[in-house]
């Protein structure tokens, strides 16, 4: 079988990104678009983000997570620790995070370094969930083969049972990870094929090096 997307075209024509308007820290800047993402009814989920590890088999792999907080520090999600990507990540913290707004022609590219988040940190956020979501992260294994999916809804009934009535404290192997950044890449389709990129780079004195790049 083939498809030939040879003649796919789209013109990128809604907005530009230039020097003179980009603050000295990308976290501005992100929290611009993300703002403008966020309030867009063309964007579903602006909080969706594709993490990308390199994984214990050598490859990298790349998987949808959603953003559950960013601060000047960097970017917060949550995951089973024990899953294939926590894994990954515990074995090499170098990770990159990904934004793409089709709708307002954006993407957001983010180097960074991976590392678990404050336990008391996670505790908050996990009694923040509903209690559907706290059960799941006990009764859901993550990445790990199942014998269908009767056994995995078994184990839900029966982590249901045993937190019945009570609070569903966070299981060790669940948290967050902060992805503190180390370069931060800001797209913006233009006509042409001719995109604004613009890249910040951390610099050893904590400083942000701008810099253009070709598209």
């Amino acid at each position: 079988m083939a498809h030939d997307l040879s003649n796919y075209r789209k013109s990128y024509e809604k907005q530009e990104l230039l020097e003179n308007n980009c603050p000295e820290n990308p976290i501005e800047l992100f929290q611009q678009w993300f703002l403008h993402a966020d309030a867009s009814e063309m964007v579903d989920e602006a909080n969706a983000m594709t993490i990308a590890s390199i994984g214990l088999d050598g490859f990298p792999k790349s998987r949808v997570v959603l953003l559950k907080k960013y601060t000047w520090e960097g970017f917060i999600f949550y995951t089973n620790y024990n899953s294939e990507k926590g894994k990954a990540i515990a074995a090499n913290n170098q990770v990159c995070l990904s934004f793409f707004w089709p709708a307002l022609e954006q993407q957001i590219i983010i180097k960074g370094i991976a590392q678990k988040l404050a336990e008391n940190l996670s505790d908050g956020y996990f009694e923040s969930r509903p209690d559907g979501s706290k059960l799941g992260a006990w009764a859901s294994n993550q990445s790990d083969v199942v014998a269908s999916r009767e056994a995995l809804d078994n184990n839900l009934k029966s982590f249901e049972k045993k937190y019945e009535n009570q609070e569903i404290p966070r299981p060790d192997h669940w948290g967050g990870f902060l992805i503190k950044p180390v370069s931060i890449e800001f797209w913006q389709g233009r006509p042409n094929r001719m995109h604004d990129r613009i890249r910040y780079t951390l610099q050893k004195d904590f400083s942000w090096k701008i810099e253009r790049l070709a598209p």
